[in-house]
């Protein structure tokens, strides 16, 4: 699963926090912009999706059975305090020891495995319930007194998988997987500015979708079987797109129209996506080119770089990725060759 977790991750994070990773940056004022599952108390009044279904073929025995894994986003308030002489007190921003602590918003992965399910036993329904909680983390001074306290707080996420199918011939079921959030929530002022993103604490958030069969296989829905083109055109899929996937380097040319994983994703992919060996990285811009990014990076002036490592733990650890690149990985981003093949067959 080594290939496919890494494809996974990277679409996981697929626009959680952009080049220049920075808060003031207007590109990241509108953040968790795929995948977004919202509860149904809120999701119709801020024109979000309650609900992510994803539908695809697969061709198999009557014993073989579903292994499903909804993995998501869960957004985390993060709020510092300093602390004062009445007690701690709320703050914007907080320097400790030269270094900037800012309020905003970050977020942790979750991931739900629904137990192994046989599609021709009937349908199932899995339950998601993750509970709230707070966390608190001490900012210090050389001296080692407490100058201030980041506390991150997570709402309760609960929701619901669906996993049913019906047979399509004796040997291919049409196999569904529907995710609802239902997430206990407040209710949006209607039109209120900040109201999604006061909202996405109770989202899942870049939502994703990943099958697994011990048998058989899935058909591909971008390049599917001769024989299954009609039946592959009765999928409906909402707010996402499975693709083939495998840790087989060679899958795409030996087995192009089926495979035992899929990813479904939010992020329009081909079959058999894979991230170039060449990448160092995430950089939460897996549409982009590594070397853009990188030198983007690397050019931001010290005040940039400071507020990009106040903004999100995971950007400093891209801005420190970053400036520990030797010239060799650089000159790898450039380009590649990855092999050859002659202009025009020989007959």
């Amino acid at each position: 699963m080594d290939a496919v977790e890494k494809i996974a991750r990277t679409c996981l994070y697929e626009g959680y926090l952009l080049w220049p990773y920075r808060r003031t940056a207007l590109k990241n004022a509108q953040r968790w912009t795929f995948g977004g599952v919202y509860p149904k108390g809120c999701a119709e009044a801020l024109g979000e999706p309650s609900r992510m279904r994803t539908e695809l073929l697969l061709e198999a025995g009557p014993a073989a059975k579903l292994t499903v894994h909804v993995r998501f986003l869960h957004v985390i308030d993060r709020q510092v305090f300093r602390n004062g002489p009445a007690g701690p007190v709320p703050v914007d921003e907080l320097r400790v020891e030269g270094q900037s602590h800012l309020t905003w918003q970050e977020a942790t992965e979750r991931r739900w495995v629904c137990p192994p399910w046989s599609p021709r036993r009937g349908p199932r329904t899995t339950t998601i319930d993750i509970a709230a909680g707070t966390d608190r983390e001490a900012l210090r001074a050389e001296s080692g007194s407490v100058a201030g306290t980041l506390v991150r707080g997570w709402q309760r996420l609960t929701g619901r998988v669906r996993l049913e199918s019906v047979p399509v011939t004796d040997k291919v079921q049409r196999v569904t997987v529907e995710i609802e959030n239902t997430s206990p929530c407040p209710k949006p002022r209607p039109g209120a500015h900040g109201a999604r993103g006061a909202m996405a604490p109770y989202a899942f958030a870049s939502t994703h979708t990943v099958l697994n069969t011990d048998s058989g296989g899935f058909a591909s829905l971008t390049d599917p079987p001769e024989e299954l083109r009609e039946a592959v055109a009765e999928c409906r899929n909402v707010g996402t797109w499975p693709v083939l996937v495998s840790d087989d380097p060679d899958a795409a040319q030996n087995s192009p129209h089926r495979s035992r994983e899929v990813l479904s994703s939010p992020i329009t992919l081909y079959d058999y996506p894979a991230v170039a060996p060449e990448s160092p990285g995430d950089l939460f811009d897996g549409g982009e080119i590594d070397q853009l990014l990188i030198l983007g990076i690397l050019s931001l002036t010290p005040r940039e770089q400071e507020e990009a490592r106040a903004t999100d733990p995971r950007a400093r650890e891209i801005l420190d990725r970053c400036a520990s690149l030797e010239p060799e990985d650089l000159a790898a981003l450039h380009g590649t060759i990855r092999g050859f093949r002659p202009l025009v067959e020989e007959r």
